[in-house]
C-alpha cells in the first residue's frame, strides 16, 4: 500500500478538513485532496463522507486507520537520529482537563518541546473532553477511567482539594474554621451543577452536606480568580492554589480526594511519539507528587 497516500488519508482522518491537514503536511489542501481521491479510487471505496463541517471517515475508512497508524508507526522506527535515538516528527493531540492542562503540563512542556523540535503539539485544554475512541485526540487525561471503547487506560495520579479563601479576609478564614459555610453567610463558589461536564466535580457535599454554590463560573481558573479576588470561598484541586498569595486554605484538615486517568487507543499505544510523551508526563507527575497530593 502506497504509504505517501496513507500519510494524507490519517492526516485528514486526524484533522477533520483538508485545511488543517495540509497545513500539517506544509502542502495546500488542492494536494490533500487529489492524494485522498487517489487512495479511494486505488481502493475502491469511500474513505471520508464529505460533510459541512469537515471530513468525517466511513465504516471502510475507520478499518483503515490502525493500518494507517501501523504504517506511520514504522516509518517512525525508520527515521532514527543519530546515536540511537528516535527523530520524532508529525502531530501529538492531547484533551486534558482546563486546570491539569494550563496549572500543570503548560508550565512545564518546555522541556518536552525541545527534546522533539520536529514533533507539533495540540494541547486541547477546556471543559469537555476529546474522545480517543473517535481518534478526536491521540491521548487524554480524564477524571474517571473510561469503561467502554478500544482503549488503554491508567491511573496516572491521585490529586487532592481543599476549601480555599481570599487572603484578604482573614474573617472569614476564621468564620469558615468555626462554623458550617451554609451558616457563616459568605459567598460559595462552584461550577454551574446543570452543565456540569463530570460528576467528579459535584464535590461541595464533601465539604458540607447540601453546601450550594451562588457565585458560579463552569471554568476553575475564573474560579481561582474569584476566590483570590474575594468574591467568595470554594473548592480548589492544591496543585492550582499552590503559590498563589490571594488565596489561604481555610480548613487544612479537611481534603477532597480525586485522580486522573490516562486513555489512548490502543492503535496510537506503540507509536513513538506517544510513548515519549507519556514517559516524559510520568516523569513530571513523580517529581511533582507533592505537588499534587500534598502531605
Amino acid at each position: 500500500m502506497d504509504w505517501d497516500r496513507l500519510q494524507y488519508f490519517l492526516l485528514v482522518a486526524r484533522h477533520g478538513t483538508l485545511a488543517r491537514a495540509g497545513a500539517a503536511l506544509h502542502v495546500d489542501a488542492t494536494t490533500v485532496s487529489r492524494r485522498v481521491s487517489a487512495l479511494e479510487a486505488a481502493l475502491g471505496q469511500t474513505l471520508f463522507e464529505r460533510a459541512p463541517t469537515g471530513f468525517v471517515l466511513t465504516a471502510a475508512g475507520r478499518a483503515l486507520v490502525p493500518h494507517a497508524e501501523a504504517m506511520a508507526a514504522a516509518a517512525a522506527r525508520v527515521h532514527m537520529a543519530p546515536g540511537g535515538r528516535a527523530g520524532l516528527s508529525g502531530q501529538l493531540r492531547l484533551s486534558v482537563t482546563e486546570g491539569f492542562g494550563n496549572s500543570f503540563i503548560a508550565p512545564r512542556l518546555a522541556t518536552f518541546v525541545a527534546a522533539h523540535p520536529e514533533l507539533e503539539i495540540d494541547l486541547v485544554a477546556s471543559s469537555g473532553f476529546l474522545n480517543p475512541s473517535r481518534r478526536e485526540a491521540d491521548m487524554a487525561v480524564l477524571l474517571a477511567r473510561p469503561r467502554k471503547g478500544p482503549l488503554i487506560t491508567r491511573k496516572l495520579s491521585d490529586y487532592s482539594l481543599g476549601l480555599y479563601a481570599p487572603a484578604s479576609r482573614p474573617d472569614w478564614q476564621q468564620a469558615v474554621g468555626q462554623a458550617p459555610l451554609s451558616r457563616a453567610g459568605i459567598p460559595v463558589i462552584g461550577y454551574m451543577p446543570d452543565i456540569l461536564y463530570a460528576p467528579e466535580l459535584d464535590y461541595l457535599d464533601e465539604i458540607e452536606p447540601g453546601l450550594r454554590a451562588s457565585v458560579r463560573s463552569s471554568s476553575i481558573l475564573a474560579q481561582r480568580r474569584m476566590i483570590a479576588g474575594g468574591a467568595g470561598v470554594g473548592v480548589l484541586p492544591c496543585f492550582i492554589a499552590a503559590g498563589d498569595p490571594g488565596l489561604v486554605r481555610a480548613r487544612p484538615e479537611q481534603t477532597i480526594a480525586r485522580a486522573f486517568w490516562l486513555a489512548l487507543h490502543r492503535d496510537v499505544a506503540p507509536q513513538p511519539r506517544i510513548r515519549a510523551f507519556i514517559d516524559w508526563l510520568d516523569a513530571e507527575v513523580r517529581e511533582s507528587r507533592g505537588l499534587l497530593v500534598p502531605a
